[in-house]
């Protein structure tokens, strides 16, 4: 079990209850650090239940495991402070990690605010920390009901932009708090992100691949080493590559990521299909 293999005893105590009720009531005997539900319920019944934890042990970490969910119950979870979601099918190493995230992280801040949310239309301000951006990129990814295909390329180009947004942004300080928007209509899936710093311009981000000119395609590299910064500079490249708009406002700190679905490209209908 994945659990065991990431909390192993001595350092943890793992408990199993039959089901919702024996958690809850096991929660209520004796505090818990955190609290994975089983597979076996659905999405809605997992977030009653973090609802009811939280009136006796408002602090305990919750992560949901169900079969069954939908982008309601995902919004749901986020305005109770679960920890994070996963419906199935969900990889074993991104839970692991996750699992680990909650398990070993300094004292719980929840860092995700709902400012406004339906299905479509959501609006979020998120702590500019590793921890939570991850957090959001699951949230997102359970949110977006997209094809596999469409899920994946959103959820790779929003975590890069995001990461991007906390790291150049606000610097990874958790005191700063980027804005982030998802709306999904019948063609295309748009994400948001703000981040609260002063901006930057083409001329400025010599740190990115973005900037490189087509005869030097690593000179990013170069200048990455010289200033001491780490291995990377291609995530904005990226997310450009993945989503069929990347749209900078005039500061450079305001993106808009759009990703039309298959039926619908560039305004119109893809032809041959219906």
């Amino acid at each position: 079990m994945v659990v065991t293999s990431v909390l192993s005893p001595p350092s943890w105590s793992i408990r199993h209850a039959p089901n919702n009720l024996g958690a809850l009531a096991l929660a209520e005997a004796i505090p818990c650090d955190l609290i994975l539900t089983s597979e076996k319920t659905s999405g809605q019944e997992d977030v009653e239940l973090l609802r009811k934890i939280r009136r006796v042990r408002p602090h305990t970490r919750l992560i949901i495991l169900t079969d069954e969910a939908t982008p309601a119950d995902v919004i749901a979870s986020m305005r109770e402070r679960a920890f994070s979601f996963f419906s199935r099918p969900f990889s074993l190493e991104s839970l692991g990690d996750m699992i680990r995230s909650a398990a070993d992280g300094p004292c719980w801040d929840e860092g995700i605010e709902v400012l406004s949310a339906t299905p479509n239309w959501i609006r979020l301000a998120a702590s500019c920390d590793v921890r939570t951006a991850e957090r959001l990129v699951q949230f997102i990814n359970e949110i977006a009901d997209l094809p596999d295909a469409e899920r994946q390329d959103v959820a790779i180009a929003f975590r890069e932009i995001l990461w991007n947004a906390i790291e150049h942004g606000a610097n990874f300080n958790p005191r700063e708090y980027v804005e982030i928007s998802y709306l999904r209509s019948r063609h295309a899936v748009m994400c948001r992100v703000k981040d609260p710093g002063e901006g930057f311009s083409l001329e400025q981000i010599r740190h990115s691949a973005l900037a490189n000119p087509p005869e030097d395609p690593l000179r990013h590299a170069v200048y990455r080493e010289a200033a001491g910064m780490r291995a990377g500079g291609y995530g904005v490249l990226m997310a450009k590559e993945l989503v069929d708009e990347l749209i900078y406002n005039e500061k450079g700190n305001d993106v808009l990521l759009i990703k039309y679905l298959d039926k619908f490209r560039g305004g119109k209908l893809a032809e041959g299909k219906a």
